[in-house]
């Protein structure tokens, strides 16, 4: 696969699939621009050697074409004060008016086209849209990680209009710091699962099994694996259809001689809100009406110490409900933990999703090895499904 140090942009025009899918408040104001700042060095390096950029990104889940709560047009401003220039927009993404402002796009010139997925045609891997979308540029560039395991138009479709085509930076980068987790992993290895469903995880735990010294496993989870050894876990969060399972992947990591960490203790409270009563109980004997929320200060401690002796570490999926303060401790000990054992040499890739935004709201987001910016393209991609906006690019 060609990466974007294989192009001279002189003179040339690059259409780049960006994630800019970033959260606004209700006045429209970017709340966290990781994904924006993430692309930067990638256009920077095209603006640098004289190329031209036309930026194309979905934002958010539109439902039946265009909203303006869902337009890219909200972005220009702090596009443009990161740039230090005029970032132009197209208030479609194709069309005649779209295509006149790329055409006339000049050297150093930046061009943000709306949101693609104001069109079904995107979702649904269109060829023909993506056709008409691969007329805004001369090189295709892919910079979004986050939507490589999705086959849509902009993301893998359009790759095959384009002799030249190649992955930017934050895609390099994303596969590479996978692979070091993958393959390439300096023991101790600790796994840190957290997040409400086991469901959501099985592949990647059981990929991971064959891989790790220690599986941590936190979050809603890890009710699943008490129940399943017979504990009491009150109202806590259980997926009843996943008992068999979570034996399964009991036997399986003793039969590999991993360690596999469940939470001795949780903070246990009597409602899902932050002003519940609260509580610290054992896992086996969470009382009826009660529900396991983050877990306990004993968990924390025996899950930091594996952290801080390990020497490659990824973390997926936060220990609790880290979003209400009273649950946020055992997200915090173990993002703390990470921290300390990257200063101390350790390998550490946070996995995306809600644990990239743990990491990043508590402030440890530069000193962590590296922060994935796609959550459910990792996981397929660490599961060993092909990604379709990487595969793309490979032909």
């Amino acid at each position: 696969m060609k990466t974007i140090n294989d192009f001279d942009f002189s003179g040339k025009k690059a259409l780049i699939r960006v994630d800019f899918n970033v959260p606004l408040d209700s006045d429209f104001n970017i709340t966290d621009d990781t994904r924006i700042k993430a692309a930067v060095p990638t256009i920077q390096k095209i603006l640098d050697e004289g190329g031209a950029v036309v930026l194309m990104s979905h934002l958010g889940r539109p439902k039946e074409g265009p909203e303006d709560k869902f337009s890219l047009k909200h972005l220009v401003s702090h596009l443009s004060q990161v740039f230090n220039r005029e970032v132009k927009f197209a208030d479609d993404c194709v069309g005649e008016e779209a295509n006149k402002l790329s055409s006339t796009l000049e050297s150093g010139d930046i061009l943000l086209l709306e949101n693609l997925r104001f069109y079904k045609e995107e979702t649904a891997g269109d060829e023909d849209f993506a056709k008409k979308l691969s007329s805004h540029g001369d090189i295709y560039i892919n910079d979004a990680f986050g939507t490589a395991h999705r086959a849509h138009a902009s993301t893998s479709i359009i790759a095959q209009f384009f002799e030249q085509k190649g992955c930017g930076f934050v895609m390099q980068a994303e596969l590479d710091n996978a692979q070091k987790v993958l393959d390439n992993a300096q023991k101790p290895y600790t796994a840190i699962m957290g997040g409400a469903k086991i469901s959501d995880k099985i592949l990647i735990i059981e990929r991971l099994l064959e891989k790790v010294d220690n599986l941590v496993i936190g979050g809603g989870m890890a009710y699943t694996f008490f129940k399943a050894m017979g504990g009491n876990i009150g109202s806590s969060l259980l997926e009843e259809d996943k008992l068999d399972l979570a034996k399964e992947l009991i036997k399986k990591a003793k039969e590999l001689g991993v360690n596999l960490m469940l939470p001795i203790d949780s903070v246990i409270a009597d409602a899902f809100s932050n002003d519940a009563n609260t509580q610290i109980c054992l896992n086996v004997s969470i009382p009826e009406g009660w529900m396991g929320l983050d877990i306990g200060p004993e968990a924390a401690q025996v899950f930091s110490n594996s952290v801080k002796e390990s020497k490659t570490i990824l973390w997926n999926g936060p220990m609790g409900v880290f979003e209400m303060e009273k649950f946020s401790s055992g997200t915090k000990a173990v993002a703390e933990a990470i921290v300390e054992a990257t200063k101390g040499g350790a390998f550490s890739l946070i996995g995306g999703g809600d644990s990239a935004a743990a990491v990043n709201t508590l402030g440890y987001g530069n000193d962590v090895s590296y922060v994935s910016t796609g959550g459910g393209a990792l996981l397929e991609y660490m599961e060993g499904k092909e990604l379709p906006g990487v595969a793309a690019l490979e032909d």
